[in-house]
């Protein structure tokens, strides 16, 4: 293994780690020191890695951004029926939802903690993001507004952010679940614009 490929895999667990701890304890909870130790390193090690701990947080949340930007214009691109994009958009968001549960939260509780020029990425990448499900469903649902199909994009994030923490179902069962009642709440907002 190459030492950058080996670096790149220690970044990966760093991040992985901070999304956790700052998933629990909060990312004013959790110093350097707290990091380090939980991937072997001591705090000052760490810097080898990032600048700090806001670089951390930036990454992890930008990245996070970039990857539900990208997968959702996959599923766009690969759906040119309306209705099957929203489904594969959905699908796409539980999947990230229960597999990523503390990204889900360090997202909600600790933007405020980034520098503001990261902060302005991520909520770029997020109104890109979800321009694709408005997009789509105002497509499905012509008599749809902008604001409208934007409010209910938002509810159902909510509606599918939220559960995974409390679901005391099996991952499959739990991802039909959220994907009936995300399509359930969409359907439903469209039908109140009707």
């Amino acid at each position: 293994m190459s030492a950058n490929r080996a670096g790149g895999d220690r970044r990966l667990e760093i991040l992985d780690l901070a999304s956790q701890m700052f998933a629990r304890s909060g990312f004013h909870g959790t110093s350097m020191d707290d990091l380090g130790a939980a991937v072997g390193l001591s705090g000052p090690a760490l810097y080898r890695y990032f600048s700090g701990k806001e670089a951390i947080l930036s990454e992890m949340l930008i990245d996070i951004s970039e990857r539900l930007l990208e997968g959702g214009r996959e599923r766009v691109a690969a759906n040119v029926d309306p209705r099957a994009r929203l489904d594969a958009l959905v699908d796409f968001h539980v999947d990230f939802a229960l597999d990523d549960p503390d990204l889900i939260d360090v997202q909600a509780r600790e933007m405020d903690a980034m520098a503001e020029d990261d902060r302005r990425v991520v909520r770029r990448l997020q109104a890109q993001y979800v321009s694709l499900w408005v997009d789509t469903m105002r497509e499905l649902w012509p008599g749809l507004t902008a604001e409208s199909a934007r409010s209910a994009a938002h509810a159902a994030f909510g509606l599918i952010n939220s559960t995974p923490h409390s679901n005391r179902l099996t991952r499959p069962e739990m991802a039909t679940l959220l994907q009936g009642m995300a399509l359930g709440a969409l359907a439903a907002a469209a039908q109140e614009e009707s």
